[in-house]
């Protein structure tokens, strides 16, 4: 167990473990993003009184149990990922009908967000069983919170969460000329290692405002606002930017600007006129930059080969 951590335990024994834990029951456990004192007392009881603990990597998750002074044996441990969970799901529903308790924890965060889980409740579900979600640490509401977005469009907390956009370049463009005519904030998530191709598709955006968050809750926590057409040079400033991961709001359009005009006229454009002539009218047309509208121009023509 962790030192700090010591009464951690103690605490959540005494706070949670009057309340009702129903047997036969998955309970879907968020655990930290990475700062392991966000884990809430309900999620410690949980963990600790659970028969079975589903999980995305075993590894990690026996690593974060012993941190809070919680060991499982590994008998007790189940792992269940993207690349198993239909069959793992019918592990967990056999264990529910003996009558056990199941935790389900993803490596960070809620799970069935982006992460493993989602198959598993639905399969539960289809069972007769009951699931019991444990709230708490999420990427996606602690960006949303930093972001300030106060516009008539997020007046009602209004927002879209995109998670991982595709890997392939024309796909990716696809994808980003869809949400640019989205009038909701949108959410992304990326890895460090496509973080520069990401900021490079997004900057046909241009002047859209962006809200970035690496590696939140951690000890090299950074928040930035930039311009979706100046991401490029901001993770360029530092090579430490393209560290870690990332969670990204994107701001919804100003109505008066038009949402994602760039790209709509961008593509009418192409059908009519080359590619040059068709980038040169758009920049002209929607004020966005030419450079990223010449990229995303060929990856349109790519993705129509």
């Amino acid at each position: 167990m962790t030192s700090s951590y010591a009464s951690a335990l103690a605490a959540a024994s005494d706070a949670a473990s009057s309340q009702h834990y129903p047997s036969a029951a998955l309970y879907m456990v968020a655990t930290p993003i990475g700062n392991l004192a966000d884990i809430s007392l309900r999620a410690l009881h949980t963990l600790q009184i659970a028969d079975t603990v589903a999980c995305e990597d075993t590894r990690h998750t026996q690593t974060l149990l012993r941190a809070y002074g919680i060991d499982k044996a590994a008998a007790r441990l189940l792992p269940l990922h993207q690349h198993n969970e239909r069959e793992a799901a019918a592990l967990v529903v056999e264990r529910l009908r003996q009558g056990q308790r199941v935790a389900y924890a993803s490596d960070a965060g809620t799970p069935g967000i982006s992460d493993p889980g989602a198959r598993l409740v639905a399969a539960v579900g289809a069972a007769g069983l009951r699931v019991i979600p444990i709230p708490g640490p999420s990427s996606v509401t602690a960006a949303l919170s930093i972001a300030g977005i106060a516009t008539d469009a997020a007046a009602h907390g209004s927002f879209v969460f995109a998670g991982f956009l595709p890997s392939r370049s024309a796909e990716r463009a696809a994808r980003i000329a869809d949400l640019a005519t989205e009038d909701r904030s949108v959410v992304l998530l990326e890895a460090p290692h496509r973080i520069e191709a990401l900021a490079g598709a997004l900057a046909v955006l241009g002047p859209r405002q962006l809200t970035v968050g690496r590696e939140l809750s951690k000890q090299f926590e950074e928040i930035a606002s930039v311009q979706a057409q100046g991401f490029t040079a901001w993770l360029q400033a530092d090579a430490n930017r393209c560290r870690g991961e990332f969670v990204l709001v994107l701001h919804p359009q100003p109505a008066s600007k038009g949402a994602g005009d760039e790209l709509r006229v961008l593509r009418l454009l192409l059908a009519e006129l080359p590619l040059k002539s068709a980038v040169r009218l758009a920049a002209e047309i929607s004020g966005a930059s030419r450079n990223a509208l010449y990229d995303a121009a060929l990856d349109i023509k790519k993705g129509a080969a």
